[in-house]
């Protein structure tokens, strides 16, 4: 089975966390289903919601929080 993996739909910085001082919204290991936000892309002081588009469970993180992305990028890989 090809692994699945949640991309950021624009470009700009990735961030795990909706404030510094929050949890991360996902963490590696926790199940997820479609529509959950798994973080947040930054544009210009304007923030937009990351969300998986599949179910499954985060096996990891592709990019680090605060790295720049790209759009169409994958920034979690999906398993099961």
């Amino acid at each position: 089975m090809a692994e699945k993996t949640i991309k950021c739909p624009l470009p700009g910085i990735f961030y795990r966390r909706p404030s510094p001082d929050a949890d991360p919204f996902v963490t590696e290991g926790q199940k997820v289903t479609a529509g959950d936000v798994v973080g947040l892309v930054e544009i210009m002081k304007n923030f937009h919601e990351i969300r998986s588009a599949d179910d499954g469970v985060i096996d990891r993180f592709l990019v680090g929080n605060e790295e720049a992305v790209e759009a169409e990028q994958d920034i979690a890989a999906l398993r099961g």
